[in-house]
Formats: C-alpha cells, structure tokens, sequence
C-alpha cells in the first residue's frame, strides 16, 4: 500500500508539474524513496541493486571511479603518444617524452562509471557525448604529428558549445539565480543561447591554457567542483547531475596520483578539453552560471589572460600586460621564480580561499 501512495503521489505532481527537475525536488522535500523517481531514468547498477540504496551505490562509484582509474592509467599510459615539449613555455623541454593525452584514459572511465552507477536521462546522456566529444578533438590533436591549428580547434569547440546551449535549453529554463542577491532571472532564449556558447567556449579554452604546471589545471578544476558540488547540495539542484560531479572529481584525483610533480604522464587537450566542457555544465546545471566567474576565478585569470592578450593584439591592435608572461603559471616561474609546486600550491591556496568564502557568503551568512 504505501509503495502504491508513492506512485499515486508522484503521477499527480507530475500532472501539476511539467518539470522533471521540480518533481525531483517534490520527491526530495517528502522524503520519498529514490525509486519513484529513479523509474524514468536507465542505469544499469539498479538492475541488481534496489534504487533505495542510492547513497550506497553513489559510495561505490565514487571508489570504483577512482580505483579502476588509477589501473587503467597504470595498465595504459605505454599506449599514449609521447609528449614533444612545448618550446615557448617555460620548462617546456621537461615534458619531452612523457606520455601525453593521459585524458582519454579519465574521460572514459569517467563516462563508464557514470553510465554504471548514475542514473541517465537524455540531456545528462547528451552532457556525456559533448564531454566525450572534447576528449576525442582533444586526443586526436594529442597524436597529431603537428598540432593543429587555432581555427580547427575553435570552430569544434564552437561546435560542441552550441550543442551544450540547445540541449540545456531545451531541457530546462532560460531563467537564472543571481546568487548573490537571491534574484531569479529570466533572460530571452536567444540571447541567453549566445551567453551559454561563449561560457562553454571560454572555460573549455581558459582550462586548456592553464595546463602547463604539473598538476596545476587538475588541482584547480577540483576545487571549482567541488565548491559547485556543495553549493549543489545547498540549492538541491539535480541530484543525479551533482553525483557526476563527484566522479568527475575522483577520476582527476586518479590521474593527478601520477601527474603530480614530477609527473609521469600528461593529461594533455583530451583531458583539459573535456573538463573544461564538463565544468561550464557544472554550472549551467547549477542554475546560476555567474558563479564560475569567482569559483573558477584562478582557472579563469591563468588561462584566460593570454587569450583576452592575443585577441586585442590581433583583432584591435591593443597591446595589453606587455610586462606579463602568459598564461600567469609562466610568468610565476619565469619572472618570480616560483617552483612548480609553489605554482601548483599557491594557486589552489587563492582558489580555495575563494571559494570557502563564496560558500560562506552563499550558504551561511
């Protein structure tokens, strides 16, 4: 009888409430059990295992991500392309011969675990094939014998952006939460598609440009993750979105265990690619994408100075921060003659700091 309540009480919210997203929280606000509404979601693990055990089985994602991460990366990084070094950057030469594009190997375990363990509706299978899609561009241009050039690699990234903005548009509101004055606002789906492209292009490209530091990029999409996992859990936005961003977590962690100062391999296009795509959804899905500009604000001003520098240079002709050397994790080593590790350290030092004070303002204040 009172498996009964459970499906006569979801079927009449869903016929007052058209959003998927609103019946979840319905479902979490009376504390029904996960299978009313796990239901309209495929994932293989409940198959075997009852969808009541959901903490349980998101536990079990969490360490199988990150155990069958570090075996695979173990077993396959003689596989990966060897690293050319990088000429203009600093300490470039160090990179020469270590396996590069370690980021096919997290992706995929990344996108196994989830396809295993969280349950897929057709926008979060979608997020999966973009997050995909960047690994695969970014793999390819890992293996390249030359890289390839700036506009091959901008126009796919174009590419995988406006399917991120028509998918999250047609799945969810064009309304957003200004967190900091606790405002909704709705914005016109257009201008709102333009705005959703240039955020996903913009952290795919400052994400990429920051990976240049043992461990750096690794280190710092952790933390912007991690701060959005708990500000996930605070607004309760997508429950089953929010648990990808755990194992998104766990499997960089894995990959950071070998690329940690001195590394062994690198992550290369195919890891910082993916990620970069996988951290604008994170807060699209989030509902207030403003909140990447402080979150990811380090990610943003490393990666993101040298191209904002070689835009107005080449576009307008405007010679800005001549004295700088970009992205910022070179002229931190070059100019001030910081270590990798202080580079790594003192710049999630900044990034965390940040964040435990955008959690605080948001969450207890």
């Amino acid at each position: 009888m009172l498996k009964l309540y459970h499906k006569l009480l979801f079927f009449s919210i869903r016929l007052t409430v058209f959003n998927k997203r609103n019946v979840l929280y319905y479902h979490r606000f009376l504390n029904l059990p996960y299978n009313v509404y796990v239901k309209e979601h495929e994932v293989m693990i409940y198959y075997i295992v009852d969808t009541a055990y959901m903490r349980e089985v998101t536990f079990a994602s969490i360490l199988f991500a990150f155990f069958i991460t570090c075996l695979s990366i173990y077993w396959g990084q003689n596989a990966l392309p060897r690293d050319q070094g990088r000429k203009f950057a600093v300490n470039g030469a160090k990179s020469a011969g270590k396996p590069r594009g370690a980021g096919i190997i997290f992706i995929l375990t990344f996108i196994l675990s989830c396809v295993l363990f969280i349950p897929l509706n057709n926008e979060l299978l979608i997020y999966l094939i973009l997050v995909l899609a960047a690994m695969i561009s970014g793999y390819l241009d890992d293996s390249s014998a030359s890289p390839w050039g700036e506009l091959k690699k901008g126009l796919i990234d174009f590419a995988i952006a406006i399917m991120a903005a028509v998918t999250y548009l047609n799945y969810n509101s064009n309304s957003i939460w200004i967190a900091f004055a606790n405002a909704e606002v709705t914005i016109p789906k257009v201008v709102f598609g333009i705005l959703i492209v240039i955020l996903v292009w913009a952290s795919i490209n400052v994400t990429n440009c920051s990976d240049g530091v043992d461990g750096l990029c690794g280190m710092l999409s952790c933390i912007t993750l991690f701060a959005a996992y708990v500000l996930f859990t605070h607004y309760v936005c997508d429950t089953y979105f929010r648990d990808t961003i755990l194992i998104m977590i766990v499997a960089i962690l894995a990959y950071l265990w070998f690329n940690a100062s001195p590394s062994k391999l690198l992550m290369g296009d195919a890891g910082s690619r993916a990620i970069g795509v996988f951290i604008a959804l994170t807060f699209l899905k989030l509902e207030r994408p403003l909140l990447f500009l402080p979150l990811a604000i380090v990610l943003i001003l490393d990666g993101g100075l040298g191209l904002l520098k070689v835009s107005l240079m080449r576009f307008l002709k405007i010679k800005i921060l001549k004295n700088v050397r970009t992205p910022l994790h070179d002229h931190v080593r070059k100019n001030l003659g910081w270590s990798d590790a202080q580079t790594v350290f003192r710049f999630s030092i900044i990034q965390m700091v940040i964040a435990i004070a955008v959690a605080y303002f948001l969450i207890i204040s």
